[in-house]
């Protein structure tokens, strides 16, 4: 003798079942395909977007970086024409 609980079972993977095929159909539709296609596009326009803002970083910061060199190289000059100054002149 079938439980109601065994129906219930039964119906619930007949549902499934019937859900997944659908499911399936409905993904692989032409307008299921069409709008994964409009949104692979969009990423892909995103994705550029953000590679030329990377860009601007990355040249933004070699800018950054050559001027702090510079200003290290000015510095240093600076002390080493101190240390000289400071130097006793050795004369013979």
């Amino acid at each position: 003798m079938m439980d109601i609980f065994d129906c219930k079972k039964v119906g619930l993977f007949v549902g499934g079942v019937l859900f997944g095929t659908a499911g399936v159909k409905l993904l692989s539709s032409k307008d299921a395909k069409k709008a994964y296609t409009n949104c692979a596009a969009a990423a892909l326009r995103v994705k550029d977007c953000v590679m030329k803002a990377v860009t601007v970083v990355q040249e933004n910061a070699e800018d950054v970086i050559a001027q702090a060199k510079e200003i290290n190289e000015e510095r240093y000059a600076k002390e080493a024409e101190a240390v000289e100054d400071d130097a006793p002149c050795a004369e013979a």
